[in-house]
């Protein structure tokens, strides 16, 4: 049942219990009780609103930094990688295989404010060897959800 109803919410997180228990053919004590031990064993971990920001007057940047780092002796990548998602432009740290250990998502409101966060806090980290920023020119989807869906007509011109 954890799976269905992690599937569900995954999806829509402003989905309703009483509705969640309709879908799983259980009662609604049950799926409160399951999400909320869920919750407290931090399996789900929050619920988020995906915005278009593309469709607001609010500029938003995102960028992609790809961070080489050296790990740290009986920590390995973890110490490193704590300290980075402690900062505030930081919105997602990941570890990585391949060329460079970590990706770190970053927005800001400019290009040069992410360039500015790089430069002068990402890149002087003790540890961190380089770093390489790839900007976001534009979102297409977005955790699994299509951003710019708009349907386009598709119907033959016909003149007379």
């Amino acid at each position: 049942m954890r799976e269905d109803i992690l599937q569900i919410i995954q999806n829509n997180s402003k989905i309703e219990v009483k509705d969640l228990a309709l879908m799983l053919n259980d009662n609604e004590d049950n799926i409160a009780d399951e999400i909320s031990k869920m919750e407290k064993e931090k399996i789900i971990c929050g619920y988020h609103t995906l915005i278009n920001w593309d469709r607001t007057n609010n500029e938003k940047v995102t960028a992609l930094i790809e961070v080489r780092v050296t790990p740290q002796r009986g920590e390995g990548f973890d110490r490193i990688a704590e300290r980075i998602y402690r900062f505030k432009e930081v919105t997602a740290v990941y570890l990585m295989s391949g060329g460079f250990d970590l990706t770190v998502i970053i927005e800001g409101s400019t290009m040069k404010e992410v360039a500015l966060f790089v430069g002068q806090t990402l890149a002087p980290l003790e540890s961190v060897l380089s770093t390489g920023t790839h900007f976001v020119l534009k979102k297409y989807k977005d955790y699994g959800i299509i951003l710019d869906d708009e349907k386009k007509d598709e119907r033959m011109v016909v003149t007379p």
